[in-house]
């Protein structure tokens, strides 16, 4: 299968730079799987598409402020953008300028309350950085960072919190999973009071989530690693909702991937951590998920290629079309799709 099968044409100002004023106000299709009928509705009709003893499944990772800005000893600008904590103060990093970060560079971020040096680098040209600092890590982040945001929005965020979803809880991501932005606590509230069970993974979103797919065959595409933990209230939720005839709804496609990386081959799923590289593309047999919240993806992404799984290629190219016809919002701000 080639990547080209995946192409859409999409004009660039159907690219939502900001989030809209209330999260749920924003536009949801639904898409029948089977049929591939299209309906424009709003996300906060979306409770009209669950039913009593269907399980909610969602994403609670939030996004760390992984972009710092300092100086080098030149006095130079550098920027950072934290990827991975390896431990002892160590995180391999993205730099920029990447040729003059190199192993031995002390790098200096505000006033002086967070230093660092580069100490090594790893395949790719990422960099490992040792950051010294006072007090708590995750506090000085929250003082100096800024969100890592998708390399197709080009505006700063006014409230950062419009880049983390109203339930997000554990610490961990470079992307937010964006699906999830759309919810409100009185929605969550509204849809848990008509029978359905919200459940919650983790898995932290890495940037490899916008690394395009460079081999024509699909197949032979490297797909890129995420922590993702589920707990054992979860994996009792899930497993009780698909015994008694509910549906697993999962918001995005990182809840997907990773209840679709824990389950048995009957759906069934034991508390688990570690990582996961799980690529669905269509061809796929779903052993868990039964439908999905997304948000509109990148032509050619790993995620028109999992909702192609789900949906059909050709059914969701054509509710893409429908979609700029419409003059849907894309991406990480823009609308989303219900695929029953």
């Amino acid at each position: 299968m080639k990547k080209s099968d995946f192409y859409y044409d999409l004009p660039k100002e159907l690219i939502a730079q900001t989030p809209i004023d209330k999260r749920d106000n924003s536009r949801l299709m639904i898409l029948d799987k089977e049929t591939g009928q299209v309906e424009h509705r709003h996300f906060y009709d979306l409770p009209e598409f669950l039913r009593p003893g269907d399980c909610l499944v969602m994403n609670n990772s939030r996004v760390l402020p992984a972009r710092l800005f300092g100086k080098r000893p030149t006095g130079g600008a550098v920027e950072v953008l934290l990827l991975t904590d390896k431990g002892d103060g160590v995180w391999e990093c993205l730099t920029r300028p990447g040729r003059k970060t190199q192993p031995g560079t002390d790098l200096t971020f505000g006033d002086g309350e967070l230093t660092a040096t580069v100490v090594g680098e790893v395949t790719g040209g990422n960099k490992l950085i040792k950051f010294h600092y006072d007090g708590i890590f995750i506090e000085i982040l929250e003082k100096l960072g800024r969100m890592p945001l998708p390399p197709y929005i080009h505006e700063e965020l006014s409230d950062s919190e419009r880049y983390q979803t109203v339930y997000s809880k554990e610490l961990g991501s470079a992307a937010a999973p964006t699906a999830g932005l759309h919810f409100t606590p009185e929605l969550l509230k509204k849809i848990e009071d008509m029978g359905v069970t919200l459940a919650y993974i983790t898995l932290h979103v890495g940037l490899g989530t916008f690394r395009p797919v460079k081999e024509e065959e699909i197949e032979e595409h490297d797909m890129h690693s995420e922590f993702c933990i589920i707990d054992r209230e979860t994996a009792d939720k899930i497993n009780n909702a698909k015994k008694n005839g509910g549906r697993i709804v999962c918001v995005g496609t990182t809840s997907c991937r990773t209840v679709e990386t824990v389950s048995d081959e009957n759906g069934h799923i034991e508390p688990w951590s570690g990582w996961t590289d799980i690529f669905i593309y269509p061809g796929y047999r779903f052993k868990c998920l039964d439908c999905l919240v997304t948000n509109f993806h990148l032509p050619e992404s790993t995620l028109i290629m999992l909702i192609s799984a789900l949906a059909g290629r050709e059914k969701v190219l054509n509710a893409y079309k429908i979609a700029v016809e419409e003059k849907y919002r894309f991406f990480s701000f823009g609308d989303a799709m219900f695929i029953k």
